[in-house]
């Protein structure tokens, strides 16, 4: 596995452990269909939140939030849709959420979690 895929990993592992502490029920992780892949799949009360995870390492490239595109944006509204369908279960709400994580040259992340991008 590659150094990028690694930071990858750690950060979805670092961001679904965010999300946990800050009250919200994880349901699935890295969930694929024939679009694409959602890396979290949780729950806020009766409120479907689909999570897009990005991490980097530094921003030299922009920083994790400016990776989230209206293309990727309308792609993960489409895919929250095929994971309701998948697993047979209802929701008030659909939301869609960013966290982003900053990993310092200690591996220390900040993390950004920005609610409703979509």
């Amino acid at each position: 596995m590659n150094t990028k895929d690694t930071l990858g990993r750690q950060g979805e592992q670092a961001a679904a452990d965010y999300l946990v502490r800050a009250g919200l029920r994880i349901l699935d992780r890295n969930w694929r269909c024939a679009e694409g892949e959602i890396d979290i799949v949780a729950a806020e009360r009766r409120v479907l939140v689909i999570c897009e995870v990005k991490t980097r390492s530094g921003t030299r490239f922009g920083t994790p939030l400016e990776a989230i595109t209206r293309s990727k944006q309308a792609r993960l509204r489409r895919l929250a849709v095929r994971w309701l369908v998948a697993h047979g279960v209802l929701f008030d709400e659909v939301r869609i959420d960013v966290v982003g994580l900053l990993r310092d040259r200690a591996g220390n992340y900040l993390v950004e979690h920005v609610r409703g991008v979509g």
